[in-house]
């Protein structure tokens, strides 16, 4: 069988790329938690999103869509959770990164800049009711790494037993 070119050569196969996007955990002074709702999916998020393909770090990413998706900047993080998606039918898989902003000032967050054709609403929530409104994957990144001393790996959003969690803080 010969290739494009005639040449017998086989045709390369198309190299898979893996999906990463990057969230971020962002909290007020009494503890709530930042939840946006996208106007392109149903359900709540958290501020973040897809990491450029042209070199940027997964913190990068995620300080460029936080800056774009409500106008925070946040200088500093720490890494809190890794997960591991995925492929299923309709549904990519991939890297979840999951940044800890820490507390970010009231008055900053009193003047969220939120873009009106992706984002329609924001809700500072306690733990508990942010995540609620979080879809399970997301839902169970954000209880995994809330309160760790640490990175804690997953896959499809679930510890995996191998692997040691960090411990609670």
């Amino acid at each position: 069988m010969s290739g494009p070119s005639g040449s017998g050569a086989a045709a390369p196969t198309p190299t898979a790329r893996l999906a990463v996007s990057c969230g971020a955990l962002i909290f007020d002074s009494l503890g709530r938690l930042l939840v946006l709702k996208p106007t392109y999916k149903a359900g709540w998020t958290l501020p973040g999103g897809q990491m450029e393909a042209d070199g940027e770090s997964p913190w990068d990413a995620c300080r460029r869509e936080v800056s774009e998706e409500c106008g925070v900047d946040v200088p500093s993080a720490s890494l809190a959770c890794v997960d591991f998606l995925r492929s299923r039918p309709g549904k990519p898989g991939g890297l979840r990164f999951l940044f800890d902003c820490g507390s970010v000032p009231d008055d900053t967050l009193a003047r969220l800049t939120l873009p009106p054709d992706e984002i329609a609403d924001y809700r500072l929530a306690d733990v508990v009711a942010a995540q609620a409104l979080l879809s399970g994957p997301l839902r169970r990144r954000v209880q995994a790494a809330i309160g760790r001393r640490g990175v804690v790996y997953l896959e499809d959003g679930l510890p995996v037993p191998t692997v040691p969690q960090p411990p609670s803080a």
